[in-house]
């Protein structure tokens, strides 16, 4: 579990081809202490484990579903990405509750300056967007933010410079590609409305109640 405030930028080292998958080499932007094999490190919203590590590079496999639901099948040698590693239960939630599950590619569509912020203009896809809303929260390439504005294709975010220095959404074009987490809750409440609806539709066809065990014998 991650909060969606990096903690520096990384650079794509080495990337080796694994079977179907591959293992991505980054050498971290600040020290690593603490960190160790086994552990989970975001690398662009993507919940990698680490395999290997040594100062301030590390090692981490990326299986092929991550290569094809994420933008880490077009990824190169030298490329920036954002890093976070896992939250300690002791730690604040400054950001909001990241899992490092991406659930869509998104595309940078627009880029414009207001005052001292950035808006930021994502285009994602409808099945994502219905998950967003406005004064929600969204990570992009794992960046925890909130939304401005959104429509059913896509969301606005405003960057600050403080956000637009650490992480790679400071420097990324119209036209490229990032990870896009939508807010966690809002998936579990459409999970348990359809449960329920399910459940609603089983009792009126007839399922399993209170009055069916009654009649049946199984209630005294």
């Amino acid at each position: 579990m991650f909060t969606g405030i990096i903690e520096g930028l990384g650079t794509i080292s080495s990337i080796r081809p694994v079977g179907q998958g591959s293992r991505l080499a980054v050498e971290a932007g600040f020290e690593l202490k603490g960190t160790k094999i086994g552990d989970s490190v975001s690398v662009n919203g993507a919940c990698l484990t680490v395999v290997a590590i040594s100062g301030k590079r590390f090692e981490a496999d990326v299986s092929p579903e991550t290569l094809e639901k994420t933008t880490f099948g077009q990824v190169k040698i030298g490329e920036q990405v954002n890093l976070e590693r896992a939250l300690l239960l002791s730690s604040r939630v400054d950001g909001h509750l990241v899992s490092g599950h991406v659930d869509a590619i998104g595309i940078i569509a627009r880029r414009e300056a207001a005052g001292n912020a950035t808006l930021v203009t994502v285009e994602i896809p409808p099945e994502a967007a219905r998950y967003i809303i406005p004064k929600g929260s969204v990570a992009v390439d794992g960046i925890s933010l909130t939304v401005n504005q959104c429509d059913e294709v896509s969301f606005g975010v405003s960057i600050i410079p403080h956000t637009g220095l650490i992480s790679t959404v400071g420097f990324k074009k119209i036209g490229e590609r990032v990870n896009i987490e939508t807010d966690m809750i809002g998936k579990y409440v459409e999970r348990f409305l359809l449960a329920g609806k399910a459940a609603e539709k089983e009792d009126k066809d007839g399922g399993v109640d209170m009055a069916l065990l009654a009649k049946s014998g199984f209630l005294n």
